[in-house]
């Protein structure tokens, strides 16, 4: 706790107090029925070229959600920091600041590289060049924050035509009941970046072409 307050670790302890504050405003915000993350969006370089292109996509910039990498960077900058000086604490005193801070960003490059590419094989996506979002209406999910009713939009799981999956801000169709978690909706429509939902037919449940509801784990 001594290194946490000491000046000499002042980058390292900002970075994790401002990766501290971003995980409680994106779980407040997945409460309220919508991801910052989401809104963010992903990085995008097209057209710039150079050195400082090609690290960008050295560390697959625009693999991932933006705020997931500001997030990967602070906590991977802020652990290596810290772990910097418990080291040179034990062997002698810590290290200045701006001595101990450009090795541990060096290092936090290439494990921000290779974090992003495991992270982008196993978070889902939530869309598609391939698909118009306009193009799931009409198609069966599961919902997955809820539950549904006419207030804040929950999400609902659905699998496109190409086996991508989306997750998508969704509320109760008027006059419907509130729709749990893990039921089997249908979207009906879309107003703006808000789907509508009504609870699935049987008959659609199951079926190959407009339904799927065994989400990816």
């Amino acid at each position: 706790m001594h290194l946490f307050l000491a000046p000499e670790c002042a980058p390292f302890a900002i970075a994790a107090m401002i990766l501290i504050g971003l995980t409680v405003i994106e779980i407040l915000s997945l409460l309220l029925g919508f991801s910052l993350s989401e809104l963010i969006g992903k990085p995008h370089f097209e057209g710039h070229d150079g050195v400082l292109a090609g690290l960008l996509s050295w560390i697959n910039i625009g693999g991932v959600p933006l705020l997931i990498l500001i997030m990967l960077v602070l906590g991977i900058f802020a652990v290596t920091g810290f772990a910097i000086q418990t080291v040179a604490d034990m062997v002698w005193a810590p290290l200045p600041a701006i001595i101990a801070a450009p090795p541990a960003f060096l290092v936090t490059v290439p494990l921000v590289r290779r974090s992003t590419r495991t992270i982008a094989r196993i978070v889902p996506r939530d869309e598609t060049y391939a698909v118009d979002t306009a193009d799931l209406v009409g198609r069966t999910g599961i919902v997955s924050i809820g539950p549904l009713d006419q207030g804040l939009p929950g999400r609902v799981g659905v699998k496109d035509a190409h086996g991508n999956w989306h997750q998508l801000r969704t509320c109760a169709a008027k006059g419907e009941s509130p729709l749990p978690i893990g039921a089997k909706v249908l979207l009906v429509d879309r107003k703006a970046d808000i789907f509508i939902a009504v609870s699935a037919p049987s008959d659609l449940v199951g079926s190959d072409d407009k339904s799927s509801t065994e989400q990816p784990s």
